[in-house]
């Protein structure tokens, strides 16, 4: 279960305003009070949601990486699933996109991974924007080029945002507020949004990813004229550090490193991407994936299991320190991890039916008995954030949820929100009493057995899964479901009928998560927003409607400063927790990776980029001798 956000989604709502600093290295530097003076506004080199930026427009580099990383080596990583698609304009509507497809475009600007949300320039060299925030203009960097050798133009841009925003419903509701793209020069791209006072908007902009006009408006190699609105295994054209060599649909990827890069001297871009070759394995199988890495058929692995973390790697190779066990601290952002009921189905529309299933949930037994006691429970749809609501609301959050107070569950205003604990008979057994008092409330009762409402009719639900990891999880809620009379069960689907049905919102209830930036911004009305609870592909799984949390959405998003953010995503989190959507499930701050002690990094890695594989790391010729040839 990926979370199916990009690094658009690790810069929200905007806080402050932008600093008034220079443009990016060649370009012309106008100063604040130079272009004041004369009545013009600056040209920025990078854009902050904070107002603080760290490295000056001169800068040469980030500060965590290696400028002098040797180039060359192959890392061979790990997918699970499967692909059938490189056209992310469709991705998560039409198709599994391949996550190697990313790797080879662009964007306007780029994250720097040792700030919480600060960008500098990519394809783009600089950007203005007025006081009120209600247009930017984009100057693209005049030697920036496709792998063929065409400039990137503001055509390309323009054409860009009108596709991904007419084929994806998560670029449609993320640039919902971008109404107009147009030339404004040789090299700039003005975006006209739809009023003043959305600071993050700017900002976001510059996280477009830019697709070749040129060549999605040509034809393929036997002359047949391309469609961005459809899947595709025709390697795409990008302007990236890398390109697509070769694959097997489903199997296998291989990137190259494009060694004429243009931004290859790019101050965001010296000491990164420094493999000649990313390959991709596909696996459908956590189990047989750790039997390849173990057989030195893979350099790294991701561990998502903690049973496999404890007790699956035992193996001689970690015993003589050949292969590294390495978890990195997640700081970036914060997520709901969760079992998700379809409220557009009639049976999960009741709050009390959803918080039963809450009761009926034993989280702490099944950390003991699944996860050796590693993982948390989940308390907040921004859980692992400062963005996390605790206690009663007070001062400007307590004042926006009492203007909504019609509309908002009463314990709001009275009770902390807390899940139900478990772990010991007792506790379970009081769980349940309350679970089935909740379901009579909401008018069921059990006959023979089993729970139905007045007409009779059963209380069902089928647990959709995708992956051996998440059915051994339902599995292990299925049978407190049963005890409350729940008639419960368990399937798991493939992946493209797993998305398939998740697309046209074909579930009883699945097992989904949203990862959550540290500051977040006009994707919570994807998440959770009324307009996009019956588009297809959205990421509102749930089908929230709801005015209170729409109202709550704007006031995420229109926040003035930092605190006015905070406070209504506290309000936020609380009317969706109080609402019972989900039941939350379990988290834990760190990402675990095995690896072959073949590579590098600079120390130390950057406080918001995890484990900075594959773009931070080299590979080590010294350390590759010690431990032998690859099998």
């Amino acid at each position: 279960m990926a979370i199916t956000r990009r690094d658009l989604l690790l810069a929200g709502a905007a806080t402050a305003a932008l600093p008034a600093l220079g443009s990016a290295a060649g370009v012309p530097i106008v100063s604040a009070a130079e272009a004041q003076s004369a009545g013009e506004l600056p040209w920025r080199h990078g854009l902050s949601l904070f107002g603080d930026i760290k490295y000056p427009a001169d800068f040469k580099r980030f500060d965590y990486v290696n400028p002098d990383a040797p180039k060359g080596g192959v890392a061979r990583m790990i997918s699970i699933g499967t692909f059938d698609n490189f056209n992310i304009a469709v991705a998560g509507i039409k198709g599994v996109i391949a996550p190697a497809a990313g790797l080879i475009h662009e964007t306007l600007m780029t994250r720097a991974q040792d700030e919480v949300a600060t960008q500098y320039g990519e394809l783009a060299e600089a950007a203005q924007h007025p006081d009120d925030f209600s247009w930017v203009i984009y100057r693209l960097r005049k030697d920036a080029r496709w792998h063929d050798g065409k400039p990137v133009t503001p055509e390309d841009v323009i054409f860009s945002l009108e596709t991904l925003k007419k084929h994806s419903p998560m670029y449609g509701s993320y640039y919902r507020h971008v109404v107009k793209a147009e030339k404004a020069g040789e090299h700039d791209v003005k975006f006209t949004f739809d009023g003043p006072g959305n600071r993050e908007l700017p900002t976001i902009v510059g996280e477009l990813t830019v697709l070749p006009k040129h060549w999605w408006e040509g034809t393929d190699a036997q002359g047949r004229k391309r469609d961005v609105g459809a899947t595709t295994l025709e390697i795409p054209l990008g302007s990236g550090p890398y390109r697509i060599k070769e694959f097997v649909a489903g199997r296998s990827i291989k990137l190259e490193r494009v060694k004429d890069h243009w931004g290859a001297n790019l101050p965001s871009q010296i000491g990164q991407n420094n493999f000649d070759e990313l390959r991709f394995e596909f696996f459908r199988d956590n189990i047989v994936a750790l039997e390849a890495f173990k057989a030195d058929q893979a350099d790294w692995i991701a561990e998502n299991s903690a049973k496999q973390w404890a007790t699956a790697y035992d193996f001689p190779a970690v015993a003589d320190k050949r292969v590294v066990k390495e978890e990195f601290p997640v700081n970036d952002s914060g997520r709901m991890q969760a079992f998700v009921v379809n409220t557009r189905r009639d049976q999960f529309k009741d709050p009390r039916v959803r918080r039963a299933f809450n009761y009926a949930f034993d989280f702490e037994e099944m950390n003991k008995q699944l996860f050796f006691g590693q993982y948390k429970r989940i308390n907040s749809y921004f859980e692992g954030t400062e963005l996390a609501c605790s206690g009663l609301p007070q001062g400007e959050e307590l004042q926006l949820l009492e203007a909504l107070k019609d509309k908002v569950p009463p314990e709001v205003f009275t009770t902390p929100y807390q899940n139900p604990v478990g772990g010991n008979p007792e506790a379970v057994r009081a769980n349940l009493r309350e679970a089935a008092k909740l379901l009579k409330e909401a008018g069921f009762e059990v006959r023979d057995h089993k729970l139905v409402d007045a007409s009779g009719k059963a209380l069902t639900v089928e647990i959709l899964v995708q992956d051996p990891s998440s059915e051994r999880i339902a599995l292990f809620y299925k049978p407190s479901l049963e005890r409350i009379g729940v008639n419960a069960s368990v399937r798991t689907v493939d992946d493209a009928q797993y998305q398939n049905r998740l697309r046209s919102f074909d579930f009883d209830m699945i097992i989904d998560q949203w990862g959550e930036s540290l500051s977040p911004g006009n994707e919570q009305r994807e998440f959770w927003g009324s307009q996009t609870a019956d588009v297809p592909g959205a990421r509102n799984t749930i089908g929230i409607r709801n005015p209170a949390v729409d109202a709550l959405i704007e006031k995420v998003i229109f926040a003035k400063d930092r605190a006015g953010l905070v406070a209504a995503t506290h309000a936020l989190d609380r009317v969706l927790l109080w609402n019972f959507y989900v039941v939350p499930q379990f988290t834990y701050g760190f990402s675990r990776y095995a690896r072959w002690d073949r590579f590098s990094h600079a120390e130390p890695l950057p406080k918001y980029g995890r484990s900075g594989l594959p773009t931070l790391w080299w590979y080590d010729a010294e350390k590759a001798a010690r431990i032998g040839k690859r099998s």
